[in-house]
């Protein structure tokens, strides 16, 4: 595709990954042109294209081992990409080694791992490393960080810690009283072995539709408590074959004419999602379908059926989804969950369910951004205490006036309903490089959006929201906030997207410059 970042990087051959973990130690530095926070996606892509273009004044922080984000801590069995392969990864680092159509969580993470040792940006990671908070001095024009390692400063502070990255645990009465195994699926321990236990899944997201086939075949008893019923498409997954590789290795002109054409086949679908969701029906009709074939009983068949159009709420793939929840030893249970004691769940029906362990498929808080609260602004207040004013939202999903010299990566609005959130990445990192490249070659100390500039920004966002099948589809979900407000989705094509944020546009924001701070960091010029 001619709209993907240049430069390339070799994907390379397996890496260790106490390889990865060793290259990001070492003390911190006392300043840096760029701070990062988050070394997934985002934070990797940042890296390598910072680095790419000669800006090698940076530092990528992250709480966990190594590189990976998401794909590092989501390990729950059946974990999975629902993009397809030759879409879920970067464009300057094709990867031809894909085993199947849609990756398994490992091979994933495996490629990360071998994308960032091949790039050479390890040295620039701290792991173990905690963002405690990072604030704004506007007299030196800089970010003042405070980590668990230690304090630091930075020009550019770059929020890349992604929409998925705090769980989501339920506020049920008793939960804390639960005797048995308790975990959140992205933290999922590996210790516990399920095999002939009761287990107690709650959530019908994306992830639980991939734990509960994998468990259901050793577990005694598998009880799935949903809330709302999900639209679950077919999974149409195949290995891919030894001569597709070598041909991919060989000739990575074909990969990309591949992956073009499932990029082009994703963004077909977004007027179904934004347009006119009228056009979603003959999916529906195909899941509805997906639902026959597996599930016989007409019961179970009502409770697995959604009330809302398909894409309101994220639409899922699986295969073996249905077949697992018409197992014998699996039950679906809709009625609501109102305590958990100490050896069970109860629900609103009154009946306890005893369980062994359970396993929390609850999701995240992407409409919360969790990193909002440890940035503080140039009023002093956090992030946080500035969007419970003014509503989440930002400026191309990357500033946010009052924070100057503040990007996001994945910010607000910048989510998908239909394709690959790597290239919605990219295209941030894209913004974030033109930025960093404005200021050093205009001589600026400090960024910040026009306000006028960002919300007439959103108020065309949301203006044009209103007609998306997230907001008409009839559902609630986690795109909206407690407001009703879509702030999670991008409401056009990514090519619009990517068109959008192909250069930054200096024009909205308000620059100074950096002769005009005296105590500015000389380490900026």
């Amino acid at each position: 595709m001619s709209s993907e970042l240049s430069g390339s990087v070799e994907v390379g051959t397996d890496v260790d990954a106490q390889t990865a973990l060793d290259s990001g130690t070492g003390a911190l530095p006392a300043h840096v042109g760029v701070l990062v926070v988050g070394a997934g996606f985002g934070g990797l892509a940042a890296a390598i294209k910072l680095d790419e273009v000669g800006e090698h004044d940076y530092l990528v922080i992250d709480r966990g081992d190594e590189v990976g984000g998401t794909w590092r801590d989501n390990t729950y069995p059946g974990a999975a990409c629902d993009v397809p392969s030759q879409l879920y990864s970067f464009s300057f680092a094709l990867n031809p080694d894909w085993s199947r159509s849609f990756s398994p969580q490992r091979e994933v993470q495996d490629y990360l791992r071998r994308v960032a040792n091949s790039a050479g940006v390890l040295d620039r990671f701290r792991f173990r490393t905690s963002l405690l908070d990072a604030a704004w001095d506007a007299e030196a024009a800089l970010w003042r960080v405070n980590t668990d390692a230690g304090g630091l400063t930075a020009t550019v502070l770059v929020a890349a810690t992604g929409a998925l990255s705090d769980a989501k645990v339920p506020d049920i009465d008793g939960i804390a009283e639960f005797r048995g195994e308790l975990f959140h699926s992205s933290h999922w321990n590996h210790d516990y072995d399920l095999t002939g236990k009761r287990v107690a899944v709650i959530g019908t997201g994306a992830s639980s539709i991939q734990i509960v086939p994998e468990i259901a075949g050793h577990a005694a008893r598998v009880d799935v408590y949903q809330r709302t019923a999900p639209w679950v498409m077919p999974r149409h997954d195949r290995a891919i074959s030894d001569v597709e590789r070598v041909v991919f290795r060989r000739v990575p002109t074909l990969q990309r004419l591949a992956r073009a054409g499932v990029y082009w086949a994703r963004e077909a679908t977004v007027p179904m999602f934004t347009l006119k969701p009228g056009l979603g029906r003959l999916a529906q009709g195909q899941a509805r379908k997906n639902i026959a074939r597996a599930i016989a009983d007409p019961a179970l068949r009502e409770a697995v059926t959604p009330s809302f159009a398909l894409g309101c709420k994220r639409v899922l793939i699986s295969s073996d989804w249905y077949p697992a929840l018409a197992r014998d030893n699996v039950d679906l249970i809709t009625s609501g969950i109102t305590a958990i004691t100490g050896n069970g769940v109860v629900t609103a029906d009154g009946v306890t369910r005893e369980a062994d362990a359970i396993v929390v498929a609850t999701g995240f808080m992407p409409t919360e951004t969790p990193v909002a609260k440890h940035i503080i602004g140039k009023d002093g207040r956090t992030l946080s205490e500035h969007w419970s004013d003014h509503g989440v939202q930002a400026y191309k999903g990357a500033s946010v006036s009052g924070f100057p010299n503040l990007f996001f990566i994945v910010g607000p609005n910048t989510g998908l309903g239909h394709s690959s959130m790597v290239f919605m990445i990219e295209s941030q990192v894209g913004y974030l490089i033109d930025a960093v490249r404005t200021m050093r070659r205009h001589g600026l100390a400090s960024v910040e959006v026009d306000r006028e500039a960002e919300a007439a920004y959103n108020i065309a966002l949301q203006r044009r929201m209103k007609r998306t099948v997230w907001n008409t589809g009839g559902c609630s979900s986690w795109y909206l906030d407690d407001h009703g407000r879509n702030v999670t989705l991008w409401p056009r094509s990514t090519v619009a997207f990517r068109r959008m944020t192909a250069r930054f546009d200096l024009a909205a924001y308000h620059a100074i410059a950096r002769d005009d701070v005296p105590s500015h960091q000389k380490a900026w010029a």
